[in-house]
């Protein structure tokens, strides 16, 4: 499920146009590996960033979080929120 929300991240980030290392610069982040660790699901978005990574995408903050726990903790994802999608 990792990969299936590095897929989608990856996604965002290309439609925003903006490159790993832009991103990661964007975020503070040290080094741009993490963007691609994220992004190939051998990583999570840390909660404590996941506002303004979804800034940095043009995405509402909000839908962004909802949309990754689905992907990160899909039982509490139905447990919130039922069978509906994001």
């Amino acid at each position: 499920m990792r990969k299936l929300a590095g897929d989608w991240l990856k996604q965002c980030r290309a439609d925003a146009e903006l490159s790993q290392a832009d991103l990661a610069a964007r975020l503070g982040l040290k080094y741009y590996t993490f963007i691609s660790q994220v992004e190939n699901g051998f990583n999570r978005v840390p909660t404590e960033i996941m506002g303004a990574w979804a800034s940095e995408l043009g995405l509402e903050p909000a839908f962004f979080a909802r949309h990754l726990l689905r992907y990160y903790e899909p039982e509490l994802h139905r447990l919130l929120f039922g069978a509906e999608s994001t």
